[in-house]
């Protein structure tokens, strides 16, 4: 009876028939995709899409590798729930895939929907016209080597007031609730500058943060798309009320040093001898106020571009230095000390001082988070372009894909292919370190003596650089590959390794009989957030 009275109401039958519309509509409707294997269908089965999805989401490590294993040279679809239809070229188009441009296929797009970020971002302006990407891809680049000292001097006041300066007994610490402390901390250093970086509450807000965004965006993904927007005024709640507070505290600091800018313009003689801030913050208000467009200089807008960078840095950053940790914590003693002694060796040989060349010829260190990525990294797909040609495109094996698809390739079990590693599913430190020592061949017999010498020098510089950790190719996409690849990778690498170097050089480690398995959440693999370690300091501190 209270059923019956409940259907009679507009109010109540509506939103019913509505779902149950939908629901057909998304069962019965073409789905336009190319007539290619599904990864995860059953042959004969009805809706084999749908049921695809949700067997492929439920273990997305045998979805890629039967993708790469059983279908090794053919274009295949990886249906994947709570997402657009993926189509998976086989690994030798890689290239290929990353060589389109943008008007063809687009990262911008399937990051756009992947995030939600229209709703994720209170300010999707900042997405849309993403100029900050431009300062990391140059001035943080180039300025890398500037910042090493503020880096090791944030990293050691972090790392000893969490790991502790005990040098009798060993304690106990979560890894990632630790090395996500110390890379906020670190990384805003570079970001805002002292006092700031170490404010706890904007450093609490940036991380609740990093972590709202794939928590909302997952949910809305989930969502029928006509219905996200409402849904999303009550999932993004988290998100607005962080982003808020992060602004909160950042905005007086920001008005500060616009009105310092604007000072410095009005009587350039006398403030000629203030010394600016090198950090992100400062130079995103000279690439503000040199485009004459007031609303990129407004302070809310440049704390919402530090407030994206918080989140596309602290947790990729925290992952892999944790994952590093793990990997090392489990292997053996020999392997720190010969990481001990590569970087003590370098380190004298640069007078002492901690720089960008000094981390760069650590090549055992290097290897250590080079591998540790390849071994454990986040993507298990590699550079996702959405089609946004509206008439489609064309594969090299002659596919043709329709606009709205996502195009990937295989990555992770590239990473675990024995024919590109072998032994892929070991953690061998020091991999890579060893592929730079091989020598390379001769030039050939009929150039010149000189030309020779001169390529096979050129050669060899090109051969190591392959191997270091911040270089993409096709068989080697942690950061991804092509003119999309991550932009800040090689700030990264030099936080990351200066991190790492830091603690080995003085901490001990209790090394472990196994290490603590990592997780999947979906199509990315995270590491074990609650593993724990137990660490020392040592007498012989650096």
């Amino acid at each position: 009876m209270i059923l019956q009275d409940a259907l009679t109401r507009p109010a109540v039958l509506a939103p019913i028939l509505l779902t149950i519309g939908y629901v057909l509509y998304q069962l019965f409707r073409p789905s336009g995709l190319p007539k290619i294997p599904i990864v995860g269908a059953k042959p004969g089965e009805r809706f084999p899409l749908i049921r695809a999805k949700w067997r492929n989401t439920k273990d997305m490590r045998t979805a890629t590798e039967v993708a790469y294993t059983e279908y090794r040279d053919q274009t295949v679809i990886l249906p994947v729930a709570g997402a657009q239809n993926y189509v998976m070229l086989p690994a030798k188009h890689l290239q290929w895939l990353v060589d389109q441009p943008d008007s063809e296929l687009d990262l911008h797009e399937q990051v756009l929907d992947s995030l939600q970020l229209n709703f994720t971002v209170m300010d999707p302006q900042l997405i849309h016209n993403p100029i900050h990407q431009k300062l990391i891809s140059t001035i943080l680049t180039r300025e890398t080597g500037n910042l090493v000292p503020a880096l090791l001097d944030e990293t050691r006041f972090t790392v000893d007031n969490l790991w502790g300066t005990d040098t009798d007994g060993f304690r106990e610490i979560c890894v990632y609730d630790v090395m996500r402390r110390i890379i906020g901390q670190a990384t805003n250093r570079v970001f805002i500058g002292l006092p700031l970086c170490r404010n706890e509450d904007l450093l609490n807000m940036g991380i609740a943060y990093a972590r709202d965004v794939p928590m909302s965006s997952t949910a809305l993904r989930f969502t029928p798309a006509p219905l996200r927007p409402l849904v999303a005024l009550f999932l993004t709640l988290p998100n607005r009320i962080h982003t808020r507070k992060f602004y909160s505290i950042l905005r007086p600091e920001i008005e500060r040093r616009l009105r310092e800018y604007d000072a410095r313009r009005a009587d350039p003689e006398t403030k000629a001898a203030d010394k600016e801030p090198n950090d992100f913050l400062q130079w995103s208000i000279h690439q503000a106020k040199a485009s004459g467009d007031p609303y990129l200089a407004q302070p809310d807008t440049l704390a919402g571009r530090i407030l994206l960078l918080n989140f596309a840095s602290i947790h990729t950053s925290s992952f892999a230095i944790t994952h590093a940790i793990l990997d090392l914590a489990a292997s053996k003693q020999e392997h720190f000390d010969e990481l001990r002694a590569e970087i003590a060796a370098v380190l004298k040989e640069h007078g002492g001082t901690w720089n960008k060349r000094a981390l760069a010829a650590m090549e055992k260190l290097d290897s250590v988070m080079r591998e540790s990525q390849r071994l454990n990294s986040f993507v298990t797909v590699a550079t996702s372009r959405a089609v946004v040609n509206k008439d489609g495109i064309d594969t090299p094996d002659g596919v043709h894909i329709p606009r709205g698809t996502v195009v990937c390739a295989p990555s992770y079990p590239v990473f675990h292919d024995p024919a590109v590693y072998p032994e892929p599913y070991d953690f061998k430190p020091f991999r890579f370190a060893e592929k730079r020592a091989v020598p390379v061949p001769s030039s050939t017999a009929d150039h010149k003596e000189k030309e020779g010498k001169a390529g096979e020098k050129e050669s060899s510089y090109v051969q190591r650089a392959r191997q270091a950790f911040a270089t993409t190719s096709p068989e080697y996409c942690a950061f991804g590959h092509g003119r999309h690849a991550c932009p800040g990778r090689f700030f990264a690498s030099s936080e990351l390794k200066l991190m790492l170097a830091y603690i080995i050089m003085n901490y001990d480690i209790q090394i472990q009989e196994k290490r603590p398995e990592n997780f999947w959440f979906g199509m990315n693999r995270i590491p074990p957030m609650k593993a724990t370690i137990r660490v020392r300091r040592r007498k012989e501190a650096v």
